[in-house]
């Protein structure tokens, strides 16, 4: 395609003038990057494969290249308001009562109502090694189309790596919250994590399907809980 492009501009040269034909070379240039970078995206697309299906929540896996751990997505539907969802997501106190395996969760930092950093231990069962990392939280809302998107890649620094914890350094985590009807939502959570040293296969697979699960099954029960109920995050529209 992009030489096919560069065919028809030097076909055209020969009845050009100077002026002309460095507009017609800028041009193909222009047009050849655009080519290139819309095929570049579309190759890095993830290709999803729906892998449990249970209770209304759809957990999906994908093979990442160059990695050994798949990256996970669960998409769900919720009967809460947006704000009330990004209030529990944002409040790291409540973690270990509904994220997986979480046996701590500390707020290191709040730069504001929309941006944080924190400190979380993972438990897992012996004879593996507990798991910690430091995130970056940070909400975004689309102003048109309402449309929240919460980033949280792992982050180095904080704090010290501790002895006999595995430190996570490789990991990326996004919520995608769209509003579909009053106090109605839909959720796409993806994440792709390395979490390091060696983890029996059983291991692995119990947290790519059964703990996003578990996980989602924990969160609609938190977001019914009074406390949640009356809870908002100011820098979001209800």
């Amino acid at each position: 395609m992009v030489n096919m492009v560069y065919l028809y501009i030097i076909k055209s040269m020969a009845m050009k003038t100077t002026d002309q034909v460095t507009r017609l070379m800028n041009k193909a240039f222009f047009i050849s990057m655009l080519l290139l970078l819309t095929r570049g995206s579309a190759s890095g697309q993830n290709v999803w494969r729906l892998s449990t299906e249970k209770e209304g929540i759809k957990i999906y896996t994908s093979i990442v290249p160059d990695s050994k751990v798949k990256a996970i997505k669960v998409v769900c539907d919720l009967n809460v308001s947006a704000s009330r969802l990004v209030a529990l997501l944002m409040d790291v106190n409540a973690s270990p009562d509904w994220v997986y395996h979480t046996k701590s969760c500390v707020l290191l930092k709040q730069v504001s109502a929309s941006e944080l950093y924190y400190y979380s231990e993972i438990s897992l069962p012996w004879p593996a090694t507990n798991r910690d990392f430091v995130a970056h939280l940070t909400v975004t809302e689309n102003p048109h189309t309402k449309v929240i998107t919460i980033t949280g890649p792992v982050v180095s620094g904080f704090v010290p790596v501790k002895r006999g914890v595995v430190r996570i350094d490789h990991s990326n985590g996004e919520w995608v919250i769209t509003p579909t009807g009053r106090d109605q939502i839909k959720v796409e959570y993806t994440i792709h994590t390395d979490p390091g040293g060696s983890l029996p296969s059983w291991l692995v697979n119990m947290f790519a399907t059964e703990g996003p699960l578990q996980m989602f099954r924990n969160l609609k029960k938190e977001l019914q809980k009074p406390a949640c109920k009356n809870s908002v995050l100011a820098a979001v529209e209800k």
